[in-house]
């Protein structure tokens, strides 16, 4: 199954918040940014950790 965040990055855009912006308010990691850009898969905390910031 492919993993798509494409709704997360529209949503940023909605909210006129960078990818930085969103890395330095949850918390993540840089590589774990990176993971996110290349639709890669990354763990439920930083999922959760994404979804309250």
């Amino acid at each position: 199954m492919a993993i798509s965040y494409n709704k997360l990055w529209k949503l940023l855009v909605d909210k006129k918040m960078s990818k930085a912006d969103l890395r330095k308010a949850a918390g993540i990691a840089p590589n774990t940014m990176t993971r996110l850009r290349r639709d890669e898969e990354v763990t439920l905390s930083v999922l959760n950790r994404i979804c309250v910031a």
